[in-house]
């Protein structure tokens, strides 16, 4: 396949029909999309599973699991590989935050049907795994007047944080990508492997023509706290911008739980003024 895109219209969907039964898997990278997700699949149980912290929520016949997989490819890859051969799912999901990579706003909905991993020179050999659910998945997603604002499109992954918002212009340019992210490409190949359908939910944290304040693959390093903190001593201008990103992300946070919560409650047949919603 090459590297262009072009966005597609929304695949068409079986009848969404809250009585079938349906397992899914979401996985989230951070502490913050995992707080972000589980608020819209209230009344679930945390539990481990094989020592993994695990979120579960059923109702109507279905069930839906929230994994937090940590930052990065390598992570996602262990982890999806892990718990997809656990049981049978119906859908993966990866959900979180996003850099956009086309125009959009802070807490904007990217839905991604296909996507592929950066390599420098190579074309984007991208990964999609259709199936009932997912196209139902689509169908809501595309056909809430709630959710009017959400951009169907690819995603690429990067194997470390895209600070720079020139690589991000860059990558823009040469991928045509609707979002980037660092989880889901590896995510999708795990999928793949398992012939799970697969899906992207994501919500904008950060714009393709904005600077991220520092370098936080520096965190991601064992040893790199130390740096991480010295360039910010270095900079304190930089606090500025980590504060921006911080209300950013709450929005982000906000707008993938009302997103998240719209689709499932009407997935899973309650409506969405009842108090109760998905329960063990």
């Amino acid at each position: 396949m090459t590297d262009a895109h072009v966005v597609t219209a929304v695949p068409s969907s079986p009848p969404v029909a809250s009585l079938i039964p349906s397992r899914i898997v979401i996985f989230v990278a951070t502490v913050w999309e995992f707080a972000a997700v589980r608020a819209a699949i209230p009344g679930g149980r945390m539990d481990r599973l094989q020592g993994r912290t695990r979120y579960c929520a059923s109702a109507g016949g279905g069930e839906c699991w929230v994994i937090q997989t940590g930052v990065g490819p390598q992570k996602a890859h262990a982890v999806a590989r892990d718990v997809l051969s656990q049981q049978t799912f119906s859908l993966a999901i990866s959900s979180g935050f996003a850099c956009a990579l086309a125009p959009a706003a802070i807490g904007d909905i990217l839905i991604g049907t296909r996507a592929a991993t950066i390599r420098a020179g190579g074309t984007l050999d991208y990964i999609e795994v259709e199936g009932d659910e997912r196209q139902r998945w689509c169908t809501m997603l595309s056909g809430n007047e709630a959710l009017a604002g959400a951009a169907f499109g690819s995603f690429i992954s990067a194997d470390r944080i895209v600070y720079r918002a020139a690589e991000k212009v860059a990558l823009a340019e040469r991928t045509h990508a609707t979002g980037l992210d660092m989880e889901s490409a590896a995510l999708a190949t795990e999928a793949k492997a398992a012939r799970v359908p697969f899906l992207i939910v994501r919500s904008v944290s950060d714009l393709l023509m904005e600077e991220l304040p520092l370098d936080f693959n520096l965190f991601l390093r064992p040893t790199g706290w130390v740096k991480g903190v010295g360039a910010l001593l270095a900079h304190p201008s930089s606090l500025l911008g980590l504060n921006r990103l911080r209300r950013q992300s709450a929005v982000a946070a906000a707008a993938l739980t009302k997103s998240l919560r719209i689709v499932v409650n009407a997935r899973f047949g309650v409506r969405p003024d009842s108090h109760m919603t998905m329960t063990p």
